[in-house]
């Protein structure tokens, strides 16, 4: 079974917070409500000099995934 790339997540131990997990690689996990990320990968340094750009858009990415579910809702 394959997964979507990304998907939203709840936690009643957090009730103001939105959860965005990105689940291909470099998987993270985003809360909307700070725009802390938690990655979920070992980085050495070179992936991080790497990663900076692609990390940016993929932020964007989980964002822009957030906003189209939520429209998808109201309606």
């Amino acid at each position: 079974m394959e997964f979507p790339k990304f998907l939203l997540g709840d936690n009643t131990d957090y009730p103001t917070a939105i959860f965005i997990i990105h689940t291909e690689y470099p998987r993270f996990i985003i809360n909307l409500e700070d725009d802390e990320v938690e990655w979920l990968e070992d980085f050495t340094k070179d992936d991080e000099a790497e990663l900076e750009d692609e990390a940016e858009n993929l932020i964007a990415e989980a964002t822009a995934f957030y906003d189209r579910e939520i429209e998808r809702y109201e309606e």
